[in-house]
């Protein structure tokens, strides 16, 4: 009985085990991603126990100009503009504006014709069916309602191309307009498809607050937090500590050209978008992730309240939703508003490692930021290179959480 206690003791004691970084090794994966040719210039910063424990950044901004990745290099985060987006809409369901299974056209009537693509008759015109329910606001926050990118296959690709609803000539009303004329790709609810729907999270922020969507983030996220280096269009003055971007082409990183570098954030265009187009550097951002990983409030200042953190990091995806597309290949997760949240530790060696209960996003420039309670810990992983190389990601969790840490 004794030896059995005493195993079990020693059990839970290695299950609780906490984390010990080990800094040193996470700059040394950096220095070797840069090193190794896997990308021109990145910086990784870890924040654990309310402090800093590692800033390092390698390698270049700009490898043509000569400009080193550095701790005021600015970046196109991309995705990560979506967790802010999420936080904008639920302080507004905080306040009562809207509830989570309200039909959204209740609030965006160009919704309430949606109708799904059921493939092409013969003569090659679509086939269009009504939904089997509404979509919901809950749908737009977990990529559930149906929406698609433009980047569908087939007839639906066709129509999506055509209306184009993330033009940065459409404002976001426009942009809502041309979304409502795409066919949904499945029945609201029945399938994780990642689409523009957290940019029907920015025009719904519009909508229920009455200010453009760009203000509102302004006054009530980045002034308070104190994020003075992060917009959709920074001035352009900026342009000067901004990374460039680089392209895998032939198996090489090559820069891309100003007109394409700049499009987004450094040119005259109308769309705001939720899901991407922010400019920030990595000590801005870290105000945002210093306010989630503290609950909703960072330095004494309160941007969300802990149970609406709660939901937003919470799974909302049903059992029943099992076409999940890319996020499996992210780890054994579910999906709360906006974030990726992991429901178990690594399954394989392979997996990218974590805890349980951490959240994150990510951005296609193979950026990368997560928050994880159970360490008191967060991560920022900045780089700027497209296609998004999952690789790097899996390396710099390798080295933040060890080989023998088992994600509980």
């Amino acid at each position: 009985m004794l030896g059995a206690a005493l195993a079990a003791s020693t059990a839970m004691t290695a299950e609780a085990r906490p984390l010990k970084l080990d800094t040193r090794r996470i700059a040394r994966t950096v220095d070797a991603m840069v090193a190794d040719g896997r990308t021109v210039g990145a910086s990784v910063l870890v924040w654990q126990g309310g402090r800093e424990r590692l800033f390092r950044a390698a390698g270049m901004a700009d490898r043509e100009a000569g400009r080193p990745f550095a701790r005021d290099t600015l970046l196109q985060i991309y995705s990560m503009t979506k967790p802010v987006t999420g936080v904008a809409l639920m302080q507004l369901w905080e306040q009562g504006r809207f509830r989570l299974d309200d039909p959204l056209a209740k609030y965006l009537p160009d919704f309430a014709g949606v109708q799904v693509y059921a493939g092409e008759d013969a003569a090659g015109k679509p086939i269009l069916r009504a939904p089997s329910r509404p979509i919901l606001v809950r749908d737009i926050l977990r990529h559930t309602a149906g929406f698609i990118f433009h980047d569908a296959p087939g007839g639906l690709g066709r129509i999506a191309a055509a209306e184009n609803p993330l033009s940065l000539d459409h404002t976001l009303a426009e942009f809502g307009q041309h979304l409502a004329r795409v066919p949904l790709v499945d029945d609201p609810g029945a399938q994780w498809s990642y689409s523009a729907g957290v940019d029907v999270q920015a025009l719904l922020v519009e909508t229920l607050s009455g200010q453009p969507f760009a203000d509102y983030v302004r006054q009530h996220i980045f002034t308070p937090l104190g994020m003075k280096e992060t917009d959709w269009h920074p001035p352009r003055e900026a342009k000067a500590r901004l990374a460039r971007i680089y392209d895998v082409r032939g198996g090489t990183l090559v820069p891309q050209d100003d007109a394409r570098w700049l499009a987004q954030s450094f040119s005259s265009t109308k769309l705001t978008m939720g899901g991407s187009g922010l400019v920030s550097s990595v000590d801005d951002y870290l105000r945002f992730a210093r306010m989630l990983l503290g609950r909703g409030q960072a330095d004494g200042v309160r941007i969300i309240k802990p149970e609406t953190l709660d939901v937003m990091t919470s799974d909302m995806l049903d059992p029943a939703v099992t076409k999940r597309s890319f996020l499996p290949e992210k780890g054994t997760l579910g999906f709360g508003v906006d974030f990726a949240v992991r429901k178990a530790p690594p399954q394989s060696p392979g997996e990218n490692r974590g805890a349980v209960g951490e959240f994150f996003w990510d951005g296609a420039p193979t950026m990368l930021f997560w928050i994880d309670p159970t360490n008191d810990l967060l991560v920022i992983f900045a780089t700027q290179k497209l296609p998004m190389d999952g690789t790097l990601h899996r390396d710099i969790r390798a080295a933040v959480y060890g080989a023998d840490y088992s994600g509980r």
